[in-house]
């Protein structure tokens, strides 16, 4: 919190001082970034204002927006040392604002987890009559791209895969194939989508999982997969890698 406030007074300080004193008729003086020293300034002043910028957004999209005129009236006011707040007073109302930026946040991101989980409902009702989905009884729908020839992995093994995973609306989240590296891990060390639905390929196979929001992340906000997103994967097993599990334990 107390960086968050630090941060905010130094973006504010900026703007406001590359506004201060400027009419609005008035030409900007000419850039000049020719020596080190100047392009350290001006270095300086550009990430305080992309914070800025970007912590201004974050707060607006939430809700609050700020009177910049009065962000830059504290500015010059604190500069010309006649502020109307103490020092005392401006941490107070900051972390006001820091408090209810952050109830703001859980408020959207609750509302937006009920709404991913309506939608995941829906989307799993429909998809289910769809001719070539099968349905566990867990709730994890698969559909058979291409089957192999291979063994079929145990939840004990470690497997090698190439997958791309996507949400609902089509956003990709993440994909071995962009990298150009599968990846390779435990059965017991993924998602329980994954546990499950890996079991059911043999090697050699590509599978479609559509994978319910209790079998994936359920109610975790990610960043990139919202709380209670349904999930589809396109997974291909290259290989059960058991063999090399036993040995190195050996």
């Amino acid at each position: 919190m107390k960086q968050t406030i630090k941060l905010s007074l130094v973006a504010a300080s900026v703007l406001a001082l590359a506004a201060c004193n400027q009419k609005a008729e008035e030409k900007p003086a000419e850039l000049k970034l020719e020596t080190e020293a100047q392009q350290q300034a001006y270095g300086i002043g550009a990430s305080v204002g992309n914070f800025l910028q970007k912590d201004l957004e974050d707060k607006k999209s939430f809700g609050i927006e700020l009177d910049q005129a009065l962000l830059k009236r504290g500015f010059e006011d604190a500069l010309a040392g006649s502020a109307q707040l103490d020092e005392a007073k401006i941490r107070e109302v900051l972390t006001a604002l820091d408090t209810s930026v952050r109830e703001k946040q859980a408020e959207k991101v609750k509302l937006e987890a009920e709404q991913n989980k309506a939608e995941g409902e829906k989307y799993l009702a429909e998809n289910a009559k769809k001719e070539g989905v099968l349905v566990t009884d867990s709730g994890l729908q698969y559909e058979v791209i291409s089957e192999g020839e291979g063994k079929k992995p145990l939840d004990t093994d470690v497997v090698k895969v190439h997958y791309k995973g996507t949400l609902l609306d089509g956003t990709e989240f993440d994909s071995s194939y962009a990298r150009n590296q599968p990846a390779t891990f435990g059965l017991r060390q993924v998602i329980k989508g994954w546990t499950e639905g890996l079991q059911l390929m043999p090697v050699g196979s590509k599978f479609k999982f559509t994978i319910p929001a209790e079998l994936g992340y359920g109610e975790r906000n990610l960043g990139k997969i919202p709380a209670n997103s349904t999930l589809i994967f396109e997974v291909e097993l290259l290989e059960i890698q058991e063999e090399e599990k036993k040995a190195e334990a050996e």
